[in-house]
């Protein structure tokens, strides 16, 4: 049956409380002395709140302080505030869902889905799994299944990808990931010219983002959508009618261009 959108919500608190008991269970082995005696407080509800609070917080703290500041490191087209707005896109678009969705998951996700870029921009999807699988960090918080879940996710985000993503996780990275507002999508699509084809003079900045922005986003492009109650559907089909025109486009590369030089 389809879950609303605010049961949803609720269901991933209550996934995240779930998996964070295990963690504590199997991980702190806290114990206080009552009467001379050891005194297991695994079932100490109490406690279990009071450790699952602090698991938030540090895994929330660990992705803001450490893993977004990563991508100071990256392109124009990919710096802090992309990563930020993709996890705010994705946990939004978690919302709509009608199965069940951890939070956690999602989050790491979405702020980890670009950190291959370290390595450059052609495999930078399957870089990102890589690194997300080799972060000791991350299996304070999530085991084995769920960290090549985050990996795959991040894998699966790429626009140009040949299948479709293999959960609900990478789906929705992958659809926030699109950012379909045209003016950004333009911007960005400049921005990474200046950085990986620095040789290129004006003409050819702005003949190349026409070129790329057809072959992705013009109808018949290689750019997917994933997530049916997304608002990218419209909008991407509106900017797919400036695209079509090729006086259009071309202006509005040209006026963008004009303010990032």
């Amino acid at each position: 049956s389809t879950v609303s959108a605010s049961a949803c919500r609720l269901l991933t608190d209550v996934a995240y409380w779930q998996h964070a008991a295990v963690v504590a269970a199997r991980s702190l082995q806290y114990h206080l002395r009552t009467d001379g005696k050891k005194k297991d407080r695994s079932q100490d509800w109490s406690f279990f709140l009071y450790i699952f609070a602090v698991m938030k917080t540090e895994l929330e703290k660990y992705i803001y302080e450490v893993i977004v500041p990563r991508y100071r490191e990256f392109d124009d087209a990919h710096k802090e505030d992309h990563a930020l707005t993709v996890i705010e896109q994705a946990m939004k678009l978690m919302d709509g869902c009608d199965v069940l969705v951890d939070r956690n998951v999602l989050l790491t996700a979405a702020a980890c889905h670009d950190l291959g870029l370290i390595n450059g921009r052609d495999n930078h999807h399957t870089d990102s799994g890589k690194i997300i699988r080799a972060d000791m960090r991350l299996r304070e918080w999530f085991d084995e299944d769920q960290i090549e879940v985050i990996a795959q996710a991040a894998e699966d985000h790429r626009a140009s990808g040949k299948s479709a993503p293999r959960s609900i996780y990478g789906m929705i990275v992958a659809e926030a990931d699109r950012v379909i507002d045209g003016e950004t999508i333009i911007r960005r699509t400049v921005q990474f010219g200046f950085k990986h084809y620095p040789d290129l003079d004006r003409e050819g900045h702005i003949a190349r983002a026409v070129a790329h922005l057809k072959e992705k986003y013009g109808r018949g492009g290689y750019l997917k959508l994933w997530i049916p109650w997304s608002d990218n559907a419209a909008r991407l089909s509106a900017l797919q009618d400036v695209i079509a025109d090729d006086e259009a486009i071309l202006k509005e590369v040209e006026r963008i261009y004009s303010t990032l030089v």
